[in-house]
C-alpha cells in the first residue's frame, strides 16, 4: 500500500462517515536525518529521524493540525456554527483552532487560564485574542468547567450551537488524527523512506496525540504495515512520550484510558476485530519520560534551551514549552544509548505567524493584556 493522505480511511472506509476528517493539513508530513537538520549534535544523531509536523500546514502546522481534522470533521457535519478551544493562555490547540476554523468558516471562541510566561505562548496569545471571535478569561484552571458550562449556554441562549474541546482536543475523536499518523509512519517505513525505528519520541502534554499514535503504532503492526510483531528488524516501536505537563494530567493510565476508549468506539463502528485492544497490550508499546518537566508547565528548562542552541535548521520548530523539552529527553537517549534508530516527532509549528497590530488587541481581556506584559 502507497503512503496515503489519510491512510485510516484508506484502510476502513466504513469509519470515513462517522468519523471522516476535514482536510486542513498537508499530509503526509515529510521525514529528514536529523543529522542533516541537526549537525552539531554530531555521531549521537546517527540512525535518527524527524517527523516534519512542524510543517503540516503553511497557515499553522504543528500535531494540533492533525486533532483538529478530526474534531472538525464532526462540527460540520454537525452544523455547528462555533468551535471553541480551552486551555492555557499562549495555547497551540487554541490559535490552530482560531486561524483553521476561519477557513472552514466556522466562528472561533477560546476559554484560556493562565500559564507561565513565554515568547512562544505570548506570540500564540496575541494572535488568539486578535482573530478569536470570542474570548473567555478565566482566573484559575480549576474555573475550566464552570467556563464551559457558561459558555455553552450562552450559544444555546442565542440559538447557535457550539463545538466545545477539552484542552488540546483530548477526546477518542480528537484522537483519531494521530491513529492515522502512526499508520501514516508505518507506510513510510514501508516504503523505505526511513528505517524502523526502535522509538518514537513526542511531547506529552494533554495525552491526545500519545494515546492516538500508540493505537495507530499497534494497529499498524496488527496489519502488517511498516512493523511486524515479533519481527526482530522491525518491531512495533516503543513510544516515549516525555511529559512537559505535570501529574495527572499525563498518568500513564490516564493515557492508556484515552487509548482504550478510542479502540473501543472505532470497534464499535467498523466492527472489525481488530480494534480489540487490551489495556496490558497498549502499555507494553508506551514508556514515560519524567525528568524534562522542569519546574512546571510552560516553565523552560536548561536541556531545553541548550538543545534548541544545537538544534541547526530545526531550532525554529523548538519552543521552549512542549518541542525543546522533547527534544531534550531524544538528545538524553542518543546520549545513553547510542546507535539506535529513532524519530522524533516534531510537533511545534514552524510557520511564520502573523503579524498583529496593537490596534487589534484594544478589546482583550485586561488580565490577559497584563500577562502579554508580564516577564515571567
Amino acid at each position: 500500500m502507497a503512503v496515503t493522505q489519510r491512510p485510516l480511511f484508506e484502510l476502513f472506509p466504513k469509519l470515513e462517515p462517522h468519523a471522516g476528517f476535514s482536510i486542513l493539513g498537508d499530509f503526509p508530513t515529510a521525514v529528514e536525518p536529523l543529522q542533516h537538520l541537526a549537525p552539531d549534535l554530531g555521531s549521537d544523531a546517527a540512525g535518527c529521524y524527524v517527523k516534519r509536523d512542524d510543517r503540516s500546514s503553511a497557515l499553522y502546522g504543528g500535531n494540533k493540525v492533525r486533532t483538529l481534522e478530526a474534531l472538525f470533521g464532526q462540527a460540520r457535519r454537525e452544523g455547528k456554527v462555533w468551535v471553541a478551544a480551552t486551555g492555557a493562555y499562549g495555547s497551540n490547540h487554541a490559535v490552530a483552532t482560531v486561524l483553521h476554523g476561519a477557513r472552514l468558516g466556522f466562528r472561533s471562541a477560546v476559554l484560556l487560564f493562565p500559564q507561565g510566561a513565554s515568547e512562544t505562548a505570548r506570540a500564540n496569545l496575541r494572535v488568539t485574542l486578535a482573530r478569536a471571535d470570542q474570548v473567555v478569561s478565566l482566573p484559575h484552571w480549576s474555573c475550566l468547567p464552570f467556563g464551559m458550562w457558561w459558555f455553552a449556554r450562552q450559544i444555546a441562549r442565542r440559538g447557535e450551537s457550539a463545538l466545545i474541546m477539552p484542552p488540546g482536543g483530548a477526546s477518542p475523536r480528537g484522537c483519531l488524527g494521530f491513529l492515522s499518523a502512526g499508520l501514516e509512519l508505518a507506510l513510510q517505513v514501508q516504503a523505505g523512506e526511513l528505517p524502523a525505528p526502535r522509538e518514537v519520541v513526542l511531547a506529552l502534554g494533554s495525552t491526545c496525540s500519545s494515546a492516538g499514535l500508540l493505537v495507530g503504532l499497534l494497529l499498524a503492526t496488527r496489519l502488517g504495515l511498516g512493523f511486524s510483531a515479533g519481527h526482530a528488524v522491525r518491531p512495533r516501536p516503543q513510544l516515549i512520550a516525555v511529559r512537559v505537563t505535570p501529574w495527572p494530567v499525563t498518568s500513564p493510565l490516564r493515557i492508556l484510558r484515552l487509548a482504550g476508549r478510542v479502540a473501543a468506539w472505532l470497534r464499535q463502528l467498523s466492527g472489525d476485530r481488530v480494534f480489540d485492544m487490551e489495556r496490558a497490550e497498549l502499555a507494553r508499546g508506551l514508556e514515560l519520560d519524567p525528568r524534562q518537566l522542569g519546574g512546571g508547565y510552560g516553565q523552560p528548562t536548561p536541556s531545553g534551551l541548550a538543545v534548541i542552541e544545537r538544534a541547526g535548521a530545526l531550532a525554529a520548530a523548538l519552543d521552549t514549552t512542549y518541542a525543546a523539552k522533547s527534544a531534550a529527553g531524544l538528545l538524553q537517549r542518543m546520549q545513553h544509548r547510542p546507535a539506535r534508530e529513532r524519530l522524533f516527532w516534531s510537533t511545534k509549528s514552524s510557520a511564520s505567524l502573523p503579524e498583529i497590530a496593537a490596534a487589534e488587541l484594544e478589546r482583550a481581556p485586561p488580565r490577559m493584556l497584563r500577562w502579554l506584559q508580564s516577564r515571567h
